[in-house]
């Protein structure tokens, strides 16, 4: 058994802190690399969406929220402009709206 262990240090969760996937560089660094994978669709808005709405669903509440404190602090210099501007609108929805965010409507033609 580990000292870790027998101090009631939990080695699994132990990244969650100060290394490893908890960190708000890793943190920014996920946001920007599911940004890549959203910059694929044809259309800003709906890669916006895609970002947020992944956020919003598979991230925990900490992650967002320690993200969302180092943006405070730091600023956002570190983040691409899709994510940023997905977490930009995460932030700006009430808690209850946040699970889904919805693209922009499209702008009509002119005809």
């Amino acid at each position: 058994m580990s000292n870790d262990a027998v101090a009631g240090k939990d080695s699994a969760g132990a990244g969650h802190g100060s290394e490893g996937h908890g960190t708000s560089e890793h943190l920014v660094k996920m946001a920007n690399d599911i940004g890549h994978f959203f910059g694929a669709e044809p259309e800003r808005e709906d890669a916006i969406a895609g970002i947020a709405n992944h956020v919003a669903k598979f991230w925990t509440k900490r992650m967002r929220d320690k993200l969302t404190a180092q943006i405070k602090r730091d600023g956002d210099a570190g983040l691409d402009e899709l994510p940023r501007e997905a977490l930009r609108r995460l932030a700006a929805q009430p808690a209850a709206q946040a699970s889904t965010v919805q693209p922009a409507p499209a702008k009509q033609a002119a005809h």
